[in-house]
C-alpha cells in the first residue's frame, strides 16, 4: 500500500510543478508542458495498472495456497478421527 501511495505521489508532485510552470510560460511552451503533464499521467495510470495487477496475483496466490493448506488439515484430522474411532471400537470389542 505504501509503494502504491509512493507511486501516487511522485506524478501529482511533477504535475503540481508542471502546473505552476504553465502559469508563467509562454503559449508555446504552455503546449509542452500540457503534454509532458499527460505523459506523466499516462505513466503514473500505467504504473497503477501494473501494481494492481501483481498485487491482485499475489492475493490470488495467498488463497490457493491457504485453500491447500487448509485441505491438508482437514485430510489429516479425518485421518486421525478414523484411526481414533478404530482404537476405541477395538478397546469396546475386547
Amino acid at each position: 500500500m505504501k509503494k502504491i501511495l509512493k507511486l501516487a505521489l511522485k506524478p501529482l508532485a511533477i504535475s503540481l510543478f508542471c502546473s505552476a510552470t504553465l502559469m508563467a510560460c509562454k503559449d508555446n511552451t504552455v503546449e509542452k508542458v500540457d503534454e509532458a503533464k499527460d505523459a506523466v499521467t499516462e505513466d503514473f495510470k500505467t504504473a497503477f495498472d501494473s501494481a494492481k495487477i501483481k498485487a491482485e496475483k499475489n492475493l490470488d496466490s495467498v488463497k490457493i495456497k491457504a485453500k491447500a493448506k487448509l485441505d491438508s488439515i482437514k485430510l489429516k484430522s479425518a485421518a486421525k478421527m478414523e484411526e481414533t474411532a478404530k482404537k476405541l471400537k477395538e478397546s469396546l470389542g475386547k
